[in-house]
């Protein structure tokens, strides 16, 4: 089964969870669009977190024969993939003495819930992109690693600091988004980059709005959302979750799908996110206790439902 944010919220009875899950879906178009199959069941003791699948590296073709000739023999190239689930949160502790206060209770508690849900989408959206879990454990691997060597990796030396150059970035986009087999449900990169497309886009007459399911509009290239991804704090410093590296950086564009696509992965039955909020009848010590947390992981099907071009300049 498939399961988006907005499906998961719709059975719950806690009005405070449910404004919270929206909350996560407003601040990120990504969590918003993102599908989940939530299919995986903890291992003996909760200690397995796999999600298994088969990814299609190389479809299979079709094409002529003459008379009494056969057919090369073509077939589609399959590859085993596993991704292990993240768990991925934080907790959130308020002090007696401020819960005894109605009014401070709530405004502490909705900063801080609201802050817990910044740095969870913003985890998030790090893992999507640079996930890698062989460097940073317990995480999953994301599409920068997904994609490398793969025939949607494109690189590319088009510079971008010339407004003469917009033009003629519409031919790369057109071949790099061709690499695709579907339409690309957002393309994804930093403040920088979605700004100079998006000037692309108006020159080209490319530019569009889309509306999300809050009422709010994306822009986007060719009825495409261009979402920025935003800035990634890791404890001490920030950096685009999508960096620049001397001037240069990169684009995604994935499609979402459960079936042939790129998408989310949960435990089975399961909100991809579960918030539990402090609760004045249980104490620990001088704290009231609560968290949030996201069980969580990403998969591609197919290589060719999400493609990456790198490498263009833009300082």
């Amino acid at each position: 089964m498939a399961i988006t944010l907005a499906e998961a919220n719709i059975n719950k009875n806690d009005k405070i969870v449910e404004n919270v899950i929206d909350d996560f879906r407003r601040g990120s178009v990504l969590l918003d669009a993102l599908t989940f199959d939530d299919a995986v069941t903890p291992g003996t003791g909760g200690s397995t977190l796999t999600y298994s699948y088969t990814q299609l590296k190389t479809p299979s073709t079709a094409g002529y024969r003459a008379i009494n000739a056969d057919y090369t023999p073509v077939q589609a190239k399959r590859e085993k993939q596993s991704v292990e689930l993240a768990i991925l949160g934080g907790r959130i502790e308020l002090d007696r003495v401020i819960m005894k206060s109605s009014t401070k209770a709530i405004d502490e508690l909705d900063f801080q819930i609201a802050e817990k849900r910044k740095a969870i989408t913003n985890e998030f959206h790090w893992g999507v992109i640079n996930g890698d879990a062989a460097v940073k454990a317990d995480s999953f691997d994301g599409l920068n690693k997904m994609l490398t060597g793969q025939s949607t990796e494109m690189q590319t030396t088009a510079d971008l600091t010339l407004e003469a150059n917009y033009f003629s970035f519409m031919e790369i986009m057109d071949n790099w988004l061709g690499l695709m087999n579907n339409r690309p449900t957002m393309i994804m990169g930093n403040s920088k980059m979605i700004a100079k497309l998006k000037a692309v886009a108006r020159k080209s007459g490319y530019f569009s709005q889309v509306e999300t399911a809050f009422g709010t509009t994306v822009d986007a290239y060719d009825n495409i959302p261009l979402v920025d991804l935003g800035e990634y704090y890791n404890g001490t410093g920030t950096s685009s979750v999508v960096g620049v590296t001397a001037g240069k950086t990169d684009l995604y564009a994935a499609y979402f799908d459960v079936n042939e696509g790129f998408h989310g992965v949960s435990l089975a039955e399961s909100n991809p996110l579960d918030i539990y909020l402090p609760n004045p009848s249980e104490v620990v010590g001088s704290m009231y206790e609560g968290a949030m947390e996201m069980v969580a992981g990403v998969a591609l099907k197919s290589t060719k439902s999400a493609a990456v071009l790198r490498g263009i300049k833009i300082a």
